[in-house]
């Protein structure tokens, strides 16, 4: 291990030990060893060699397709499929990005094990609100629904369902309904909307970014900055209310709310999609203007290469660089903003139905609403990944 290896494992140590201590005083000293030892693993695998990355990245990588493969196909097809997964990861995935993978579902598990906690911290319970006709009768409750009075325990009970029959639970405050029967209907419509104010964002944000960084300093730079430092300041709420009284109820040209169709989809994917345009826009800004600079550039302009062609088949790739590093976090803020897009577009997706889970303490189905997402961002992050390592071939193969 070098000496910055050395360094960085040490800061590592000292701050996993601190948050070890305040969780400690908090919440419980079982609770905090747990988390302190999980973000310990998690934080370490950035030193593992390569081997044991392509080893955890495959075993880790199939482990979350089981989870999702084994409701839905049963246990013999899913271990089919696991199979084929982790043999493809194997031999297939870059290490750069098996990397990613190997924390990937020691993450999934933090997440589910803090949630909890955090759960069982906040005042009130999934059954104060029955009217439970003495304590037995909740204590019945309690086992029917699997949400024993202690955090750990439940934390316990949830993971043993979840892999072993691959169920996110039964919703308690829907009576007879799983939360897959709940979310599943719910997830082509965030997805819908995501992709669209991603897709959206990007298609803004580069258009002007790269307008902006092909002339410096002139009135199409000035101009496309000043309006992606709206986009910046504005919250999601303020937008979403400014295009409903404008295309809505002034012009009437979409829908106000609801859920029906493309139509619909408009003014809820520009609401996302607005501010992270505006930041895109400014990467993209700062990329053209570095790339334009180099010396390939220069090249190609003294072999007689029109301005467009030296844009689209060189420049290119270098200037959208710092965007693609950025879609990560864009997918991630987008996905968590569409909490607050969805109820306030009346849209039935995911997010409705992780406020109400918060506001009943319905923790199944915040639980299963915070593993869907987390899963998805770490796909997409995944996916960005290998984008990023497709665009610039010096990252291709990890050192």
């Amino acid at each position: 291990m070098n000496e910055s290896r050395f360094a960085g494992a040490q800061w590592m140590a000292i701050g996993v030990a601190v948050l070890t201590l305040v969780i400690g005083l908090a919440i419980g000293w079982r609770e905090a060893a747990v988390i302190g030892l999980g973000t310990g693993f998690i934080a370490g695998t950035a030193w593992w060699s390569a081997a044991m990355v392509r080893v955890g990245g495959s075993l880790m990588l199939a482990g979350v397709v089981w989870i999702f493969a084994a409701p839905n196909l049963g246990p013999g097809a899913a271990a089919l499929v696991v199979t084929g997964v982790a043999a493809l990861t194997w031999k297939f995935l870059p290490t750069r990005v098996q990397r990613r993978v190997c924390f990937m579902l020691p993450s999934l598990v933090m997440l589910i094990f803090v949630t909890s906690m955090l759960m069982y911290m906040a005042p009130g319970n999934p059954f104060a609100q029955e009217k439970v006709a003495s304590p037995q009768v909740e204590e019945a409750l309690r086992k029917l629904y699997g949400v024993p009075r202690d955090p750990t325990e439940f934390f316990i009970i949830y993971m043993k369902r979840l892999v072993l029959e691959g169920s996110l639970g039964p919703a308690i405050k829907v009576q007879g309904r799983t939360v897959q029967d709940l979310l599943m209907p719910a997830l082509p419509v965030s997805i819908s909307l995501g992709l669209l104010a991603l897709i959206l964002a990007c298609g803004i944000g580069l258009v002007l970014g790269i307008r902006a960084g092909l002339k410096p300093n002139s009135a199409a730079d000035y101009s496309s900055m000043a309006l992606a430092m709206v986009g910046i300041s504005l919250p999601n709420f303020v937008i979403g209310a400014g295009l409903m009284i404008v295309f809505s109820l002034s012009l009437g040209w979409l829908p106000v709310a609801g859920w029906g169709g493309y139509p619909h989809l408009i003014l809820p994917a520009l609401t996302l999609a607005l501010p992270y345009a505006a930041y895109i826009a400014r990467l993209a800004r700062g990329g053209t203007i570095e790339v334009m600079q180099q010396d390939f550039v220069r090249t190609a302009r003294a072999k007689g290469l029109s301005e467009s062609t030296i844009i689209v088949k060189h420049a290119l790739k270098g200037a959208i660089l710092p965007v693609v590093s950025f879609l990560g976090p864009a997918a991630a803020g987008i996905l968590t903003g569409s909490f607050v897009v969805e109820t306030l577009f009346g849209i039935p997706g995911m997010g409705q139905w992780f406020v109400k889970g918060a506001i009943n303490r319905d923790y199944s189905v915040v639980l299963g609403t915070a593993i869907i997402y987390c899963t998805l961002v770490t796909a997409f992050n995944l996916f960005v990944d290998l984008a990023y390592a497709w665009l610039d071939p010096r990252i291709r193969e990890e050192r």
